[in-house]
């Protein structure tokens, strides 16, 4: 087992990353606990493979539960979802002393934890993360949220979780294209500032993708430990440190909205297009070598990532994604900062390009 940590004062919290962890997750959890009960959020694909075992993990730790299944995918993460989860923990009984745990992937980890920041002024929450997008990014940080018609995540907030607890076995039973979609998180961090991890990508992808337990375990580990430490200089993203882990995003929400937030195009999917994007629109701009460009595109290609606006299966005009863009949580003063580049591993934050200047981009 590796253990990481989120460094936050007195919020502090543990990553930890080890093979079989969800059979040893009782004796991470029961110290925890205020009262010998927890209650357990997931999914039915969630459910299916992994809810019985953490049960079994939590019961020989004298831990009881409840637990509550929703629908997969991310329309669950809306309104109703989370009117449903909360009215749910209250009639349970949550104390504002518990620990719930989200059990799944990066939509269970986003409502559980706004869920637990808004119930009874706030209780805690513990993510145990089985995607691969969750494992390397979105269970660590604090960011919780839920999605309305006007844009992804815009209603949400900072609620840190107590801790992390990552098994990368759990990835065995992720359909291939959901861990393509994880993959393209962990791409993201060699593309904002470390040129090595993108060239380790770039040989060790593949193999990833293809099952290889010691590539899993290199990236999820490396990844972690880039998160933790961009979160820990900027916990709420106040100093532009943190907005890099935004790469590709902003268009990348775009295309999710376009797509209406469906199993057209997965989160993880965006993101690898939104990444392309700001690439070529920085090479466009002349911030980034072209063949950087290239190399950032080739490489989500040949994994089988969407990396173009063709191959996210959007058509839309550049005007129509810009307007999406618009309601990015980020605009300040009327200005949406864009994660740009001027080549792999050299992101930065920028407000010099205004949404007509994108929407051109969008339309050449």
């Amino acid at each position: 087992m590796e253990s990481l940590t989120v460094e936050l004062g007195a919020r502090s919290y543990p990553i930890l990353i080890g093979d079989g962890l969800l059979e040893a997750i009782g004796g991470h959890v029961a110290p925890l606990l205020k009262r010998p009960r927890t209650m357990i959020v997931t999914d039915t694909h969630v459910a299916d493979h992994y809810l019985r075992r953490v049960g079994v993990a939590l019961g020989n730790e004298g831990v009881s539960f409840s637990s509550f299944v929703l629908e997969p995918g991310e329309a669950t993460k809306s309104w109703a979802g989370l009117a449903r989860l909360t009215e749910w923990l209250i009639g349970e009984g949550v104390e504002r002393g518990d620990h719930v745990i989200a059990l799944g992937g990066g939509v269970i980890g986003d409502l559980v934890g706004f869920a637990c920041s808004i119930v009874k002024r706030g209780c805690n929450f513990i993510q145990v993360p089985t995607t691969l997008l969750a494992q390397v990014d979105s269970s660590v940080g604090g960011k919780t949220a839920i999605n309305v018609p006007a844009g992804k995540n815009l209603i949400g907030a900072f609620h840190q979780p107590a801790l992390v607890v990552i098994d990368p076995t759990t990835l065995a039973t992720l359909p291939r294209r959901e861990l393509g979609a994880g993959y393209a998180e962990v791409v993201k961090y060699g593309l904002i500032d470390d040129a090595d991890f993108f060239a380790w990508c770039e040989a060790n992808g593949a193999a990833l993708l293809a099952g290889d337990s010691a590539a899993r375990a290199y990236a999820i580990a490396h990844s972690v430990a880039a998160k933790a430490r961009i979160v820990a200089a900027d916990e709420r993203e106040t100093q532009d440190i943190r907005a890099l882990l935004n790469l590709g995003h902003s268009f990348g929400h775009a295309l999710e909205a376009e797509t209406g937030y469906s199993d057209r195009l997965l989160h993880g999917e965006a993101v690898a297009a939104g990444m392309v994007l700001a690439h070529q629109f920085s090479a466009a701009n002349g911030l980034c070598p072209v063949g950087d460009a290239e190399r950032v595109r080739a490489h989500l290609a040949s994994v089988d990532l969407p990396h173009s606006l063709a191959s996210a299966g959007v058509n839309s005009d550049g005007a129509t994604l810009a307007a999406h863009m618009a309601h990015d949580k980020k605009v300040r003063g009327g200005k949406l900062p864009l994660i740009l580049t001027r080549g792999i591993g050299q992101s930065f934050v920028t407000e010099d390009y205004g949404l007509d200047a994108v929407a051109a981009f969008l339309d050449s």
